[in-house]
């Protein structure tokens, strides 16, 4: 098994990465959305997305653990499967809720992927990687995995990954990132970390002494912009297209 900490992530450091693609509800291009998703590819921007489970054990990508504020339908994704899910518009446009599978296909290694896994519970969740890592299989674009929750950065470490794995994180209080280091040490090859928390002791210890890539979350702003490129490696943006 490849340990995570080996996998070279630099990558990430290339090109501005565009929070669950290119999305404007203001022209009906939703979060989320093959229409986002194709408008970040034209840009040429890397895309973030959201990954969860369907009851099927579809990946799919969403953001929300309920249905409700992008397709206006009572339940959660995890209660839905795949067909049904697939059924369901995004804030009244045309686009449906995409399948990872049909993210790679539509992607298809133009731009890199950082993808964030949203579990629900390290009971629930007990092959999320594993679902992940056989989709995800094969596919030659550059491409990232990532999560807050630490029962999947602990599944991550024990599957053997060709992709880096990060750890998505926030907070200030000492405590907080003396835990983050617990749960990083020897399973990650990168940090998103929320960029109203930046600078702090865990981000510098990420880049300074471990060498590894910090991407920030979510810029939205021109402030956000300037600590982002202060005290992060690259910009996880929304709301505007970077210069």
């Amino acid at each position: 098994m490849t340990p995570m900490g080996t996998i070279d992530a630099r990558w990430l450091e290339d090109r501005p990465i565009a929070h669950r693609g290119l999305h404007d509800a203001g022209r009906s291009i939703m979060e989320n959305s093959v229409s986002a998703f194709q408008a970040a590819i034209d840009g040429g921007y890397a895309i973030e997305c959201d990954i969860h489970l369907s009851r099927d054990r579809v990946p799919v990508v969403f953001h929300d653990e309920t249905l409700l504020r992008m397709t206006g339908v009572e339940g959660r994704v995890r209660d839905t499967d795949a067909q049904a899910l697939a059924e369901l518009t995004l804030g009244g446009t045309p686009d449906a809720i995409p399948t990872l599978r049909s993210l790679l296909d539509l992607v298809a290694a133009r731009v890199p992927l950082v993808i964030e896994l949203k579990g629900l519970s390290a009971d629930l969740d007990g092959e999320f990687i594993e679902i992940v890592a056989e989709t995800i299989r094969g596919y030659p674009g550059a491409l990232a995995l990532m999560s807050f929750d630490e029962w999947l950065v602990e599944q991550a470490a024990s599957v053997s990954l060709s992709v880096p794995f990060g750890l998505t994180a926030e907070g200030t209080r000492a405590d907080v990132l003396k835990r983050h280091r617990v749960v990083f040490a020897g399973h990650c090859s990168f940090v998103s970390y929320n960029v109203h928390h930046l600078p702090n002791a865990f981000v510098d210890w990420i880049r300074d002494e471990r060498h590894l890539p910090v991407i920030s979350w979510t810029v939205r702003t021109p402030a956000d912009v300037e600590r982002s490129h202060r005290y992060a490696d690259q910009m996880t943006f929304e709301g505007f297209v970077p210069s």
